[in-house]
């Protein structure tokens, strides 16, 4: 194909999965889409959730206007508080980034599509974006290519407290100890919700110990 075509199917765009998760397939990250964010989840099982419960509010989020559309399966939808039975075919637009949303398969094999960007403004990618391509591989314990996608994402994204954070978890998995201390500290210097996050993320368990972790987190 040329750079003026790509073409690829869902099963190509998934990234290895996470249990009891839903599939992510990374289609905006897939093709360099710029103008909007673009991505698919699909339940393996019912009952699981496949958009994650959030508002596109505060620094971390996009403040996004999204279009949600049932590829396959169905799905309840809540939105502020308002249950949405969507079967396959159904669209779900949420116009209000303050509104809270969410979707729960109500089937298997239920592939939910969300499109996304604010409007009036040009696009960037959701932080969350810049390190979930790396949480297939933390699954899979393949941390050596969880780091090589973390790395890349900090060398765009520098000052990014959640890729530094992630950056310096598949670091302290590959018993990079210094090298996941310091940016741990980057990270929680620049948002301090990570301090609290780390205490408990069991991909720092390998420097539990270590002196100068007790002391970003604030243990022992």
């Amino acid at each position: 194909m040329s750079e003026k075509l790509q073409v690829a199917t869902l099963a190509e765009l998934e990234l290895p999965p996470i249990p009891n998760a839903a599939r992510w397939a990374t289609i905006r990250h897939r093709f360099g889409i710029s103008a909007f964010g673009i991505n698919a989840w699909t339940a393996g099982e019912a009952g699981l959730d496949i958009i994650g419960e959030h508002d596109e509010l505060g620094d971390r989020a996009g403040g996004h206007e999204e279009l949600y559309a049932v590829l396959s399966g169905r799905a309840t939808f809540t939105i502020d508080g308002e249950a949405i039975d969507a079967p396959a075919g159904t669209f779900v637009f949420v116009r209000d980034p303050a509104a809270r949303r969410k979707a729960v398969a109500a089937e298997a094999e239920t592939t939910v599509l969300a499109i996304g960007a604010k409007p009036g403004e040009p696009f960037t990618p959701s932080h969350w974006e810049r390190s979930a391509p790396a949480f297939g591989y933390f699954a899979t314990k393949e941390y050596d290519k969880a780091y090589e996608l973390m790395t890349q994402s900090h060398s765009q994204y520098p000052d990014d407290a959640g890729v530094l954070f992630n950056l310096a978890c598949a670091e302290s998995r590959l018993g990079r100890a210094d090298d996941a201390v310091a940016h741990l500290a980057q990270s929680i210097a620049t948002d301090e919700s990570f301090r609290d996050l780390a205490r408990t993320d069991s991909d720092f368990d390998a420097i539990r110990d270590d002196a100068r972790f007790k002391q970003l987190v604030g243990a022992g």
